[in-house]
Parts: C-alpha cells; structure tokens; sequence
C-alpha cells in the first residue's frame, strides 16, 4: 500500500506505508506453465550449473523478496518442497524464456544453482540483494513510489533515488 500525494503536475509520488497481498480471482490469473514447462529438455535442460553462497533463506523473507521484486521486473519464484525439509527456489520471468532454481539443503553452506534462457535470474538476484544488504536492508516504509503519464519509478528513502533494475 502507497500514500500517494498528487503534485501540480499530475504525477504523484509517495511512501510505501505497510506490506500487503492480494489474492487474484481465477478470472484474473495470468496462465503459466508449472516449473517443468520451462524446461527444453529432462532436467537440467539446456541449464547452466554453479553454486552460491547466497542462501535461497535470505531471499525469502516478506522485505527481501518486495525488495527484490522491485528490482526484478516480470520475475516470479515458486518454492517446491521435499519430505527432507530441503527445497527448490525456482525463479520464473513471466515471458517463459528464462528460469533458475537454488536448491536449499539444511546445513550447507553452498547452493546449487541451475540457470537458463536470455536473463540470468539467479544472478539478478543475487546483484538486487547485494544492492538491498548494502543499503543496510531497508524495510518496505523507507521505498516509495511515482507515478507519472509515461512510467511509475520506485525509490529508496527519496524520489532522486530510484531503485536499480538488476537485469
């Protein structure tokens, strides 16, 4: 939820004042493909593979993931779980070209991760949460928002702060 004051110029500009979610009706649900749909191939596809030291858990917190998010236009992620307690972090871009997984074991200290398609997603994110921890991991209250007639621009503490596009 922003608090948006309208300026003279017709744009408006505000804070972002507490966290929210919505749930769509089934009507309004963009229609995806699962997981697999995004694969070419049998896993790993045609997948690049690394490792992190980037814990998909730091990723997935209420203010890490808006923060993120605001960084990563048209990127979704999707969590799949095994009976071990470990998991998948899948992150999907909505044109279904590019995907990347992280898998989290409990103990590790390294991640596999798996990428593929035209945008590194993993690398994203990693660059949108080193932009977030080094700017002391901001809570949702200090971004704001400004909508103008051509695009709408998110900011951190002050509008001549826009937050970066990691892609």
């Amino acid at each position: 939820m922003v608090k948006l004051t309208v300026r003279q110029d017709g744009a408006a500009s505000g804070t972002f004042v507490r966290s929210s979610a919505f749930m769509r009706l089934r009507g309004q649900r963009s229609v995806r493909p699962g997981s697999r749909g995004y694969l070419s191939a049998p896993w790993p596809a045609d997948g690049a593979a690394s490792t992190t030291s980037l814990s998909p858990e730091e990723l997935g917190g209420w203010v890490a993931m808006f923060a993120l998010g605001v960084q990563l236009p048209g990127v979704f992620p999707l969590v799949e779980r095994y009976p071990d307690g470990s998991y998948t972090l899948w992150l999907h871009d909505t044109a279904v070209t590019s995907w990347a997984t992280a898998d989290w074991e409990p103990g590790r200290t390294e991640f596999a991760v798996v990428q593929s398609g035209p945008r590194r997603l993993w690398d994203e994110a990693e660059r949108a949460w080193r932009w977030w921890d080094a700017n002391g991991r901001p809570g949702v209250e200090r971004f704001g928002l400004t909508v103008g007639p051509e695009r709408c621009t998110v900011w951190l503490d002050a509008p001549d702060r826009p937050v970066p596009q990691a892609g």
